[in-house]
């Protein structure tokens, strides 16, 4: 059988970080192959809710980190659809972060979305607008919020793409490199703490392999490494915007 587990908050990983992380990410490889392990954990994560610090963590980093276990981390309803049913045919162990905030949001859903074979493979990523100016990869509810900094942006005349990963393992990095190569300009934005989050991961794969391409240091935003305050006003400090996203554009391309 392939199980779905739900956690009720992301942030309970911490206590099953033991057999997920060297258990179920490991058993397929000591055995050869021989075992396989086709599991699924549903994981509400995120800020904005005011929920808590230990109810308002993105922990995709932790895991991305692990080998054996694939993260994905959708964006929207059709996204959360076709990779939930990829994550449940793959037969390795899959975290599935779902951002609380995005819960309560209404898309329009292509006529695919219907085909009970509708899948999206992992390790693809969606360019989500197209630019000739900066690449800014976001996240989950962060890819909104690039989106709607892109539209102000425009305004200025600086033409922005938005990358949505969809995993962070595996990560594709093709493409972003591919972006990066054409604007020449870097900007991650993810809600993971800054300190070996993924956006230093993607940083750092855009140094190694286009840093030829770039006109300016790349730069991230992301919770800069405090526990998410449950005060609405403070909260919103932490996290990033769409006000911070359109003041970090502006400053790398001016450089």
């Amino acid at each position: 059988m392939r199980a779905i587990v739900e956690f009720q908050f992301g942030d309970f990983l911490s206590v099953a970080i033991d057999q997920l992380t060297h258990q179920a990410a490991m058993l397929r490889h000591l055995t050869g192959g021989q075992v396989s392990i086709p599991m699924v954990v549903r994981l509400p994560c995120g800020g904005g809710e005011s929920t808590g610090p230990q109810h308002s963590q993105t922990m995709h980093s932790w895991f991305a980190h692990a080998p054996g276990i694939k993260v994905a981390v959708p964006s929207s309803a059709t996204d959360a659809k076709g990779l939930l049913k990829t994550a449940i045919r793959d037969d390795n162990p899959v975290l599935f972060f779902e951002h609380k905030s995005l819960y309560g949001t209404r898309w329009a859903v292509p006529d695919e979305f219907e085909d009970p074979d509708f899948t999206i493979p992992f390790g693809e990523a969606a360019i989500r607008r197209s630019g000739s100016d900066i690449t800014v990869v976001a996240t989950m509810t962060m890819v909104e919020h690039a989106l709607a900094a892109a539209e102000t942006l425009a305004d200025d005349g600086i033409s922005v793409e938005v990358i949505d990963p969809r995993t962070v393992e595996p990560l594709d990095t093709d493409t972003i490199v591919e972006s990066v190569r054409k604007t020449g300009r870097l900007l991650a934005v993810d809600e993971a703490y800054l300190s070996c989050g993924i956006q230093g991961e993607i940083v750092s794969q855009i140094t190694e392999q286009a840093f030829d391409s770039l006109e300016a240091e790349p730069r991230r935003l992301g919770n800069p490494g405090v526990p998410v305050p449950f005060s609405p006003p403070l909260e919103d400090e932490v996290l990033p915007s769409t006000d911070d996203i359109v003041d970090e554009v502006r400053s790398l391309v001016a450089d």
